[in-house]
């Protein structure tokens, strides 16, 4: 195996399709949380439900998102740390974006203990919420603005 240089696009590559994975779950963990809010839990639905999140975060969000920290970092390491203003309102909006991420796991243990109090709306805020962060990193990211 190269340098870290010498892997680079292989590890954009993985990046990109990693970030692309891991928002495809944020968008829509929150809309099935949205659903899920509305059904009575202990019913076959809310288990359904159940086994669909926890399939959804451990086979795609969680892996996803540490991909895309290990790859985020090995490229900063492989451009020699050599980064904009831009980057660290990048970084400080993943970082919120991951406490999101947790938050969400979260609430898929309050669904599966029976104690979920939030309703269906919420859950699509979050949806939304996911969607904005995507669209400002993506912009900060390609723009570079400052």
């Amino acid at each position: 195996m190269g340098t870290l240089a010498e892997i680079y696009p292989y590890l954009k590559v993985i990046h990109i399709l990693s970030i692309t994975l891991w928002m495809l779950g944020m968008l829509y963990l929150p809309r099935i949380y949205a659903y899920h809010a509305d059904t009575l839990a202990g019913s076959e639905t809310d288990t359904t439900f159940q086994t669909m999140e926890e399939r959804l975060l451990r086979s795609l969000l969680t892996p996803c998102m540490i991909l895309v920290w290990v790859t985020g970092i090995l490229l900063i390491f492989a451009i020699g740390g050599q980064v904009g203003g831009w980057f660290h309102l990048k970084f400080l909006l993943v970082i919120l974006l991951s406490g999101l991420h947790g938050m969400l796991s979260k609430h898929r243990k309050n669904f599966v203990n029976g104690e979920n109090t939030k309703e269906a709306s919420f859950f699509r805020t979050l949806s939304f919420i996911s969607a904005g962060f995507m669209v400002v990193i993506i912009f900060l990211a390609v723009v570079k603005p400052f």
